[in-house]
């Protein structure tokens, strides 16, 4: 993990909703010593047009999300303010109340396997599947070697090819097939570029071994070597809702994590739920939230039945105890992380030393985000506190000022009528 700074910091800031936006962001620059030009980026909007039109094709401009940060994450005995771009209401606000409710019980606690990637290489018309499979096998070496000479940078911060593994397809819709694997660290990186130029440079390698025909050679987003745990405990006290007991919430909690177990219709809303969190960090930070979503929505899936990435049940002392598991391929260099003013600005927030590190933050994110879509579910339902926040849209979309937002919002709610054509009718009443 990195370094904790001198001064101790705490991501439990109560009431820093209540503040200005100017407020809110002086009290992160002083968190993550944000000079005048990197809180400017959060203020107003960081990339401008002419620098996106190089960062994409037929470039017209941007399209700006709101920018906020989740508090209250305490990840291995450290704390967290975690920059999150999202467009849905509640998420920010859903994520740091799960991430106090599990402060109570000491926090999260992660861990993560090192950032191994997977490169395919599909080899076709093979006379012999397993005898090209031991020719490969037996010259792993020499291939590994091969991969290796494409990145040296990567080698010598520690990176490089682990293994080469050979799969056989004796059927598929156009006859034998053979897969060989190149397993590869991509230690700080998210690794896409790094393990393409390897794959493809063994390529010539392996249709020689195998006297067969290589197609594709492409990274796998199925990033299962590269995996991420987050783990808590919540004292059933802190768990107590209006009138339900705590024993009863946690409990409601495991019957609804058991829901998306057994049925992929609850786990794919379940995980997409966890995927708010997730994504959110993902885009803010400049990285491929595509990416993780195929790998995570790949992974619930991997033994025949897409189900839930948690579990959380009631342990042998009554507290709620939750886990997730998930791939999370990465990265604190290269990309848009090193490009985008604003990701630049949010990794100084973040202050990760590792894409490691990234990982397992992302991880708690996700599995304080899933148990606050469903504790909501199993007590007052989804939509309490999400009208809350789609009120203030709906004041934006009828043409509230930013000043008039608040009391429209509350207009709304107390008379049960969230519907932009009523949010007029108030605005011209003002």
């Amino acid at each position: 993990m990195a370094t904790i700074s001198a001064t101790k910091r705490s991501s439990r800031l109560p009431g820093f909703y209540r503040l200005s936006l100017a407020e809110r962001v002086a009290v992160v620059a002083r968190w993550a010593s944000l000079d005048k030009a990197e809180q400017k980026t959060l203020m107003e909007q960081g990339l401008t047009a002419a620098h996106a039109g190089q960062m994409i094709e037929n470039g017209l401009g941007t399209f700006a999300l709101p920018l906020g940060v989740a508090v209250n994450f305490l990840i291995n005995d450290r704390d967290y303010l975690i920059p999150m771009a999202v467009e849905e209401p509640s998420v920010v606000a859903a994520v740091s109340h799960a991430a106090k409710l599990v402060r109570a019980g000491g926090g999260f606690h992660t861990e993560a396997t090192a950032p191994v990637m997977i490169g395919q290489v599909q080899v076709l018309d093979v006379h012999n599947l397993a005898a090209a499979a031991g020719a490969i096998l037996q010259n792993k070496a020499a291939l590994m070697a091969a991969a290796d000479d494409c990145s040296t940078s990567i080698v010598r911060r520690g990176g490089g090819s682990r293994d080469v593994q050979v799969r056989a397809f004796d059927q598929s819709p156009v006859g034998p097939m053979l897969v060989v694997h190149l397993l590869y660290d991509t230690r700080d990186a998210m690794g896409a570029n790094a393990i393409n130029t390897a794959v493809e440079a063994i390529a010539p390698m392996i249709e020689e071994l195998s006297g067969g025909r290589v197609n594709l050679r492409i990274l796998s987003n199925l990033t299962d070597r590269r995996l991420a745990t987050a783990r808590c405990t919540i004292p059933v006290a802190a768990l107590e809702h209006r009138e339900m007991d705590g024993a009863v919430v946690a409990r409601q909690v495991a019957e609804a994590n058991a829901f998306a177990v057994v049925d992929p219709y609850r786990a794919a809303t379940h995980n997409k739920g966890i995927m708010n969190g997730i994504d959110a960090v993902c885009v803010a930070t400049g990285n491929d939230w595509r990416a993780i979503g195929a790998g995570a929505h790949a992974y619930a899936a991997r033994d025949g039945q897409y189900r839930a990435l948690t579990d959380w049940h009631v342990d042998e002392n009554g507290d709620l105890f939750g886990e997730i598991t998930l791939p999370l391929a990465v990265g604190i260099v290269g990309g848009a992380t090193r490009v985008h003013p604003t990701a630049q600005v949010v990794m100084k927030i973040l202050d990760v030393g590792s894409a490691t590190e990234l990982a397992q933050v992302m991880a708690a994110v996700g599995l304080a985000q899933n148990l606050a879509a469903i504790k909501a579910l199993a007590t007052t339902g989804i939509q309490h506190g999400h009208m809350r926040m789609h009120a203030r849209q709906v004041a934006l979309a009828a043409g509230a000022r930013a000043e008039q937002v608040d009391e429209i919002s509350a207009q709304l709610i107390a008379d049960k009528n969230i519907r932009v054509a009523y949010a007029r009718e108030l605005l011209m009443q003002t």
